[in-house]
């Protein structure tokens, strides 16, 4: 099942014109000159381990460049509560699988084109700390540092740390009012303030309306700040509505919400139950077969969400001798 997360996302910057917003605030001036942006598209499929799609959306779009020549810009969107140190080396490995992915559909050519990677990441608890390089994750000897680093792989992302961006940076970035709005949902969504400012963002959400999505992307926008929101953001959203829809229409809209709230918790509940069923299944023959599990295992385990990825560990688990046979990533 899919998250409010990755819904909102999808929808909002899956869009060429909302995702060039995005690309256009973070990538490097020279880049944004030299990008034909009118040839911007979005490409289909998702390189997401499954485990992770609770906590991550990501979007491929190609373009080209000036030029002429092919340009790749892949954008993945952080939304878990907890920094990844390891962030840098799983941006590599799904830039890595983008290219491999290439080089199937382009067999004749005899090279790879650019590829951006960009981490947009909005978790609650703080500003984005782990390394977005991967040379910065190996362990080096002090002695001659410099020239070790020059010896291991290279890489690196951009990043889009929106918890350290402020409100009236995020309000004033070039772009449709939904990409503006989207900003300052996924910035502040999970916080205590959502209540307060959503009545400060009235005049961006009556621009959505009259928008050329009009209601279309003013719903998408409402539903993800109803399901993510606690009691008091639902009801200043509803004060939001009134102003920018009317009495009679926002009420529509909130009855039907608040019928598929109480459906979603309850499916929720029940995959829930079900996924945690499954995860200790696995950690209890694990400590049969007297594999050794850290902390970072269990909670690996523990809190994935996916059923299919769970049913493969069940399935690896059961001849399992180390932690390797289990996880794909670990091989």
């Amino acid at each position: 099942m899919s998250g409010p997360h990755d819904l909102f996302v999808r929808y909002t910057f899956g869009h060429p014109e909302r995702a060039a917003a995005e690309l256009r605030a973070v990538l490097p001036a020279h880049v944004v000159s030299a990008v034909d942006w009118t040839s911007l598209r979005r490409e289909p499929g998702s390189v997401v381990d499954p485990e992770l799609r609770e906590t991550e959306s990501d979007l491929l779009f190609t373009a080209r460049l000036r030029t002429g020549h092919p340009l790749l810009l892949y954008v993945l969107l952080e939304h878990q509560s907890t920094v990844d140190r390891w962030m840098a080396l799983r941006m590599l490995r799904y830039v890595v699988r983008q290219l491999e992915r290439w080089r199937q559909e382009h067999p004749d050519s005899t090279e790879l084109p650019p590829i951006l990677p960009l981490v947009m990441y909005h978790g609650p608890e703080g500003a984005w700390t782990a390394p977005r390089r991967v040379e910065e994750l190996f362990a080096l000897p002090e002695k001659g540092r410099a020239r070790w680093r020059a010896l291991v792989p290279r890489f690196e992302y951009l990043l889009d740390d929106l918890t350290a961006e402020r409100e009236e940076a995020l309000s004033s970035r070039p772009g449709p009012p939904l990409a503006r709005l989207a900003w300052l949902a996924l910035r502040y969504g999970r916080s205590r303030t959502l209540a307060r400012k959503l009545p400060e963002w009235v005049a961006l959400f009556a621009q959505v309306q009259a928008g050329p999505e009009g209601t279309e992307g003013l719903v998408v926008l409402i539903r993800y700040l109803l399901l993510i929101g606690n009691e008091a953001a639902r009801e200043a959203t509803r004060q939001v509505l009134h102003s920018v829809l009317g009495e009679q229409r926002t009420e529509e809209l909130m009855r039907g919400y608040g019928e598929e709230l109480i459906e979603r918790g309850r499916q929720q509940g029940l995959a829930q139950g079900v996924t945690r069923a499954r995860a200790e299944d696995i950690l209890r023959i694990l400590t049969a077969r007297g594999v050794p599990l850290d902390e970072a295992a269990r909670q690996r385990i523990l809190t994935c969400a996916d059923m299919a990825t769970l049913d493969r560990w069940f399935d690896k688990s059961l001849n399992a001798t180390t932690l390797a046979a289990v996880f794909d990533d670990m091989q």
